[in-house]
């Protein structure tokens, strides 16, 4: 397994991460010892950089890779935990909490349903916006000098929030969406994290499915975060996986599935970026692993980009109730 180093300040991680959080919520029903065999999966390929929130499934998913990690070399893997988001019973949003007391209260709870005693990467996974971030990045940083965290990330935060985090201590690395059909990093945003040494842990690289090259119409009732997804319904869905079609055929010309070809575009990005893949069973992570074997020419590169140009995708990558807490996805001004 490749490694690549998350930013300057940042550790060392493998050239993939695997994202838990599927296994948990927000695409259906998961099965657990699929997901436990899979966590054990990625381990044993190399793999060492798991990503999780101590919401997804209300602490099931944090609890659920504590149960992977057992007998495992705890030391050679890095944690990457996102926090502040507040959940009802229901299930439904209620906010984002990032105050410097929310912080240490968090951090308590992941800490133990990991059954770890320090979390590598910490971050927020929204901008409170009610909460300078200066306090909540100056909170987890009194959590390094405490040893219970190694390294600070942000999440969907733009350029301006990424500049007052930095100033406060440095940040290893930005989560953020970034495939062929959300390039809005591109703008903006990867700029600023490259002028500050910041690298970038790529999710949604498949689009949540929609270009893995394994969805269809047929699936589209879905109960799970799809089917309220702007990208998965109605006209956007035809024009999407159109576009998925001219992917399907420069990955055949490849002699490599969509989904390989995809994540290898994110890769080949920058060397600063490593892409996380949302497999929750063990084929889907050995496909996704596949993408290491792909190395895609500049030519290659070429024909990638006329078929997905930017703003390609039909539809936005949220409902529009989610995207105004998105700190990143807010206009560029002058």
């Amino acid at each position: 397994m490749d490694k690549r180093k998350l930013g300057s300040s940042g550790p060392t991680a493998s050239a993939i991460g695997l994202g838990c959080m599927g296994m948990s919520d927000f695409y259906g029903p998961a099965d657990r010892s699929e997901s436990i065999a899979t966590i054990h999966a990625a381990l044993d390929a190399g793999i060492t950089l798991l990503d999780t929130g101590d919401f997804y499934g209300m602490g099931h998913n944090e609890m659920l890779i504590g149960e992977a990690l057992k007998g495992r070399d705890r030391d050679s893997l890095q944690i990457s935990v996102k926090f502040g988001a507040l959940r009802a019973p229901d299930r439904n949003w209620l906010g984002y909490d990032s105050r410097p007391v929310a912080v240490r209260n968090f951090l308590s709870y992941s800490l133990q349903r990991l059954g770890v005693d320090h979390i590598d990467i910490y971050r927020p996974a929204r901008l409170d916006p009610s909460v300078p971030i200066e306090d909540t990045i100056g909170a987890i940083a009194d959590m390094i000098k405490a040893g219970y965290v190694k390294y600070i990330g942000l999440s969907e935060v733009g350029s301006e929030t990424i500049r007052r985090a930095h100033a406060v201590h440095p940040i290893a690395d930005l989560q953020i969406e970034y495939s062929l059909i959300s390039r809005g990093i591109e703008r903006d945003i990867l700029k600023t994290c490259r002028e500050l040494g910041i690298g970038i842990t790529a999710y949604g690289v498949l689009a949540r499915g929609l270009i893995s090259g394994h969805w269809s119409k047929e699936r589209s009732g879905s109960a799970d975060f799809r089917k309220m997804s702007p990208r998965f319904q109605g006209n956007n869905l035809d024009v999407n996986l159109t576009l998925v079609e001219k992917l399907r055929a420069i990955a055949h010309r490849l002699g490599a599935t969509p989904a390989q070809v995809a994540i290898a575009w994110v890769a080949a990005q920058g060397d600063d970026i490593v892409p996380l893949v949302g497999a929750r069973r063990r084929d889907r992570l050995a496909e996704a692993l596949g993408a290491l074997a792909v190395s895609l020419t500049r030519e290659d590169l070429a024909e990638l980009a006329k078929a997905f140009p930017p703003g390609a995708a039909a539809g936005e990558r949220y409902p529009e109730s989610q995207l105004v807490h998105m700190d990143s996805e807010r206009p560029l001004t002058a």
